[in-house]
């Protein structure tokens, strides 16, 4: 069962290997999330922010950000820092992390965008989750909310 988290104080515990597994497969936003926590840039905590952690197995499975967009023209957020380790693909995690950040997203503002220029893997994930290649500002995607 995965098991999502609000990471508020700390980095949670697993990090530093979810941090060696993102560095082997050459991927730095796990790098730059360490960077941006310690230094205090980028912890998170401003409204309508949140960084989650998805354990499964009580071992940490991956991590996701929600930030704010400000290269948008409306309210927006961004899905930021977003990886799941190698031995736990394939069971969920990046989908619950994802889902959880978009409904808290767009329970905020209408308007969601990632970078998905980070594996090859990524575009087709994240237009699995509704979003749609765009490159009209610092993002390849975007989520509307869909009027009701």
């Amino acid at each position: 069962m995965i098991q999502l988290i609000r990471i508020l104080d700390d980095l949670p515990d697993g990090f530093p290997a979810l941090l060696a597994d993102a560095a082997s497969e050459g991927v730095g936003n796990m790098a730059r999330l360490a960077d941006g926590w310690a230094s205090g840039d980028q912890r998170f905590d401003r409204d309508g922010e949140a960084l989650l952690g998805a354990l499964l197995a009580g071992e940490l499975a991956g991590i996701g950000g929600l930030s704010l967009e400000p290269a948008a023209a409306e309210p927006a957020r961004r899905v930021r820092r977003f990886y799941v380790r190698p031995a736990f693909r394939r069971h969920g995690v990046a989908r619950a992390l994802a889902s959880a950040l978009v409904q808290e997203a767009l329970d905020q503002v209408d308007l969601l965008t990632c970078n998905a220029a980070a594996s090859p893997a990524a575009a087709p994930f994240w237009e699995a989750q509704g979003f749609s290649s765009n490159g009209s500002g610092p993002w390849t995607h975007v989520l509307r909310r869909s009027a009701s």
